[in-house]
């Protein structure tokens, strides 16, 4: 059973900063690929993603402000966000890939207003 549990979302101005992280049950070096994801209408859009090797991918707009990161001793994987905009408000989710299939975590909320 693969669990992957999400938190640090939260209530946070324009410009502000947050860290997600996720819990997760796997040895990360047994994952092909970690990544959060944030919902949009009817689909889940890539935000970052890390590789079993350590490579890292962003999606365009959260290039330069937002950061994965990941623990293997604490089977953990961050996702510092900075330069937050209201754009940015969703509920995000910590997926892992393994053998081409894809587990996810229940969200957190992540709201960027004044």
């Amino acid at each position: 059973q693969v669990q992957l549990v999400e938190s640090g979302g939260g209530f946070v101005q324009p410009g502000g900063s947050l860290t997600l992280s996720c819990a997760t049950s796997e040895n990360i070096f047994n994952v092909n690929s970690m990544g959060w994801y944030r919902q949009a209408p009817g689909k889940r859009d890539l935000v970052a993603s890390i590789n079993v090797g350590g490579t890292t991918s962003y999606a365009d707009s959260v290039k330069g402000r937002f950061a994965i990161s990941r623990d293997a001793a604490k089977k953990m994987v961050y996702l510092q966000m900075n330069r937050l905009s209201p754009e940015d408000t969703a509920v995000y989710y910590c997926n892992a890939t393994i053998l081409r299939r894809d587990y996810w975590g229940q969200g957190t909320q992540v709201t960027v207003s004044s």
